[in-house]
């Protein structure tokens, strides 16, 4: 949300970009952003739905992390970001998450 509020400040103060609508791209961030704000929203609340755009986000979140470690020499900002993608991701597969979402109805058992 933060991403799209300033995209939209540049294109407003004159900033063009060849290749790129700052309009456009701040809305897709501010698509994706609400997204996983639902999403965490949702977590918070205990609905189950949420857990999956947790994943996704996280999913998404590693190859930024390494972009940024190896094309763009940003390792201070790539290392935090991969830990904590994979720290969420973590999280999100431990045996009391997977038994939350679950559900009541289902089989308490999950070990293999």
């Amino acid at each position: 949300m933060v991403a799209a509020a300033i995209l939209v400040v540049r294109a407003l103060g004159g900033h063009h970009e060849d290749f790129a609508s700052g309009y456009g791209l701040a809305l897709w961030c501010g698509f994706i952003g609400l997204g996983v704000l639902a999403g965490g929203i949702a977590l918070l609340r205990g609905k189950r739905w949420g857990r999956g755009i947790g994943v996704v986000a996280q999913l998404l979140l590693l190859p930024v992390a390494y972009a940024l470690l190896t094309d763009s020499h940003l390792p201070f900002l790539g290392v935090p970001l991969g830990f904590w993608a994979l720290g969420t991701l973590g999280a999100l597969f431990t045996t009391a998450s997977l038994t939350w979402a679950a559900g009541p109805d289902a089989s308490t058992d999950l070990e293999p």
